[in-house]
């Protein structure tokens, strides 16, 4: 049977691409990435299936899913331009994803299953610094972490344990990883940005709170903070912290390798192994 072997967190900060070449390999974004990167390759996984929040680009409000899943052998990325990187075709697996599918509806969780799809920054930044070869194939669940009403917390955990069921029901020895693509605190054109600005961080010290119960484990005290009110605080964008708790959802309560915040930023960087 398939297993997971590890889970992974970053930022999907469009702008980083051209950042991380303007200031080079030792600036700090490149530093977090690739010491990320460096426990990712250790594990040596066979697909990535990673935790996502679509930013109006592959779906739109007149097909909006709270969760869906990504299960093709190739799709193309980025489909917006913001991050400046190539549209390139990134390898998928089909399989993983009709079995996260299938097995997830089994269990109580009514995803939307997509064949043709393509992805935004939010998938491409993440590979272009983690497996910037693009050769592990990728599987993305979307949630919603942008339009209200978004999923609660305590539900994003439960898909969570439900896909890693389902990656340890499919009859494959397939090595899985896991990663969450998102921030904790982002306001975006929105009233929480900073007058004169278009973006914002309006809750670091949400980003530090979370930063601790990642690296304590303290998974439950996480969940019953990360309510409606607590996101809405956190800016237009705070939802994308649903991903994270997804991931924490496969991870069987296990602590972190490490965990790095970036509270000005309103992100963090993460990695959890138990090889």
């Amino acid at each position: 049977m398939a297993e997971i072997v590890a889970a992974f967190g970053v930022p999907h900060t469009p702008m980083y691409p051209r950042l991380v070449e303007r200031e080079g390999p030792e600036c700090t974004v490149a530093r977090m990435y690739r010491a990320v990167r460096e426990h990712l390759e250790a594990v040596q996984p066979d697909v990535v299936l990673v935790f996502d929040s679509d930013h109006i680009n592959t779906f739109f409000f007149d097909n909006w899913p709270t969760f869906a899943v990504g299960a093709a052998a190739t799709f193309a990325a980025p489909n917006d331009e913001s991050s400046g990187l190539p549209r390139r075709n990134v390898s998928g697996n089909e399989a993983l994803g009709r079995q996260v599918y299938a097995s997830t509806v089994k269990d109580g969780f009514d995803l939307s299953l997509s064949g043709r799809f393509e992805v935004d920054h939010s998938v491409l930044v993440p590979l272009h610094f983690l497996t910037p070869e693009m050769r592990t194939p990728v599987v993305p669940v979307f949630i919603n972490g942008l339009a209200p009403p978004l999923p609660a917390a305590k539900r994003c955990f439960a898909l969570g344990a439900a896909v890693r069921a389902a990656v340890e029901r499919w009859p494959s020895d397939a090595r899985v990883a896991i990663l969450a693509s998102g921030s904790f605190s982002l306001d975006i054109g929105g009233v929480l940005a900073p007058a004169g600005s278009m973006v914002g961080v309006p809750d670091p010290e949400w980003v530090k709170r979370v930063a601790r119960h990642l690296a304590n484990a303290t998974i439950d005290e996480l969940l019953e903070e990360a309510n409606t009110e607590q996101l809405q605080r956190a800016g237009n964008i705070g939802g994308e912290i649903l991903n994270w708790i997804a991931l924490l959802g496969t991870l069987d309560r296990r602590k972190a390798a490490f965990v790095e915040p970036d509270a000005g930023s309103g992100h963090a960087y993460a990695a959890w192994r138990w090889d």
